[in-house]
Formats: C-alpha cells, structure tokens, sequence
C-alpha cells in the first residue's frame, strides 16, 4: 500500500476557527482559540499521522490590514506559507461571508497549489442554506479543488474532508513519529497556553499588547512537579496594572486558569510562576520581536 504524506496550509481572515480545525483534527489541543481576531501569531504545525497517510497542517495567522510590524510579520508568514505546501485549506465562516474573505479568494486564484475551500461553522446553517453556499462558491471559483461544508466545534465534515486532503497528497515518507501532534517545544506551547488565559480575561487593547515568554521550565522529580516561571510582557504601565489587577486577582486568575492547561500538556502538577513587565512598544520593535519568536 502506497503511503501519502504532505504539507497542507490553513488560511482565512481571522477568527473563522482555523485552530480549532486543527485541534479538532488532530484530537488534542496544539493551538490556542480565542473568539479575539488575530490570536495566532506564528505558523502551528499539527501532525495527523493516518495508516496510509501523514498529514501536516499549518495554521497561519488571519490575513488582515496590518497595523504595526507585529502584524506585517504576522501576514507576511501567512502568505509566505503558501508558497511551501502540497494543498491549501481556504477556511470560511458560512454564516458570514466578507470582503476580506473576497480578496483572500482573489489572491488564491493565483497560486498553482490546490485549493480547497471550507465552510466552517456548518452547524449554524441549516442543510439547504449549506448546499447553495457550496453550489454558489464551486460557481464563483471554478479554480478551486473543493468546495466542503464542515463544523470544526462538532467534527462534523471533518472525515470527509481529511479523506479528501490525502486523495491530494503526493506519495512520500512520515516527516513525524507516530506519537507527534506538534512540531513546537513544550515551552512555546507553554506560553501560548499563558497567552490565551490572557486572552479570555482580558478587554480591549490589552490582548494585542501582550507577548508571553518562558524563561525556566525545571522539574523537581522530589516533588513529582514541574516549575514553570514565565514572564508577561505588556506595553504600558497601565496595562501591567490591568494584567496583574486590584489585589493581584487578574494575574492569579491567569495563572490558575494557565496552570491546568499546561499540566495536561505535561501530565505532571505543575508551579507556576508568572512576572509581568513592561517593554515599551515592543509589537514595533524588530529586536523585541526577534526576542520573542517573531522574525
């Protein structure tokens, strides 16, 4: 039996549930979600190893307007990303198709990868309004491979869809073991699992401003525990005062809620330390970005 193995790229305008895709797909939790736009920050591998097939996904950050050099890196790797793959996943909210969704699906008729295009969040249309979307779509796009209506939150649509990505895929060998889900380290989850407690507690400019840095990870066998410090970059004093909040309530909320995460991601109890601290306007900076993983 021949064994198919590939890169497939997930793209579309931000918060259209590109990470819970991939986390639903691969049955465990390798990007953060958030219903706040613009949430993922670098490209996340999640690898789906089949019998017959392997296949790695990558969930670029939402191609947007950028505002600042964070965001010019942010887009500039989602576009980038398409030059590298065997297939590219064109995913869409059906209940909410936009202008930006129109200027993706006009950048993508350019590229001589195969696109799919995959009307998320089925579970909010009802089965006709499903197939006139894909009717309308296959319409409108002739160049694209596939038209596809799936649920990422119910997994609904979602073998057919991976039965229909390794149809794609060129014969080729496992890039990953069998037990990987995840090309990233442990300590870039660990922060982006920090980033995301942020992420739901927080309001307005705060979770933009923010980068998450893990500076130790050390495991004390005498204790069956692992130390997790981390440190919470903010820029402005007035956003490390909302961060750590009245009390030190907010930072102990994060780091409660960061603490489970990171646990089940490690199996073990962990301690975690957190710090918040202030790099004056680091999202526009090239060095602090460097320092932060975005370059």
């Amino acid at each position: 039996m021949e064994f198919k193995s590939g890169f497939v790229a997930v793209v579309g305008r931000p918060n259209v549930g590109k990470s819970t895709l991939l986390n639903s797909l691969v049955k465990q939790k390798v990007a953060i979600v958030s219903d706040k736009p613009q949430t993922t920050r670098n490209t996340i591998r999640a690898v789906l190893t089949l019998p017959d097939a392997q296949i790695v996904f990558i969930d670029t950050p939402g191609i947007h307007r950028p505002l600042h050099k964070l965001g010019e890196y942010m887009v500039k790797t989602a576009k980038a990303t398409l030059a590298e793959v065997d297939l590219i996943c064109f995913l869409v909210d059906i209940t909410k198709w936009s202008k930006q969704d129109e200027e993706i699906a006009g950048l993508l008729q350019n590229v001589d990868t195969p696109v799919f295009l995959i009307a998320n969040k089925a579970d909010l249309a009802g089965e006709q309004e499903q197939e006139e979307f894909c009717v309308e779509m296959k319409a409108k796009y002739p160049s694209f491979a596939e038209v596809m209506a799936v649920s990422a939150q119910e997994g609904t649509g979602l073998d057919a869809l991976v039965q229909a990505i390794a149809d794609y895929l060129p014969e080729g060998p496992k890039f990953y073991p069998d037990d990987w889900v995840t090309d990233h380290p442990e300590r870039f989850v660990m922060a982006e699992l920090i980033r995301e407690q942020i992420l739901h507690l927080t309001e307005e400019e705060i979770p933009h401003s923010v980068a998450v840095y893990v500076e130790q990870v050390e495991a004390r066998p005498e204790k069956d525990m692992v130390v997790v410090r981390a440190n919470i970059y903010v820029e402005r004093d007035s956003q490390k005062g909302i961060i750590i909040g009245k009390n030190g309530a907010m930072l102990k909320k994060i780091g409660t809620g960061a603490r489970t995460q990171i646990e089940a991601l490690l199996g073990s109890k962990v301690y975690l330390e957190l710090w918040v601290k202030v790099k004056k306007d680091w999202r526009n900076k090239d060095g602090s970005l460097a320092e932060f993983g975005y370059n």
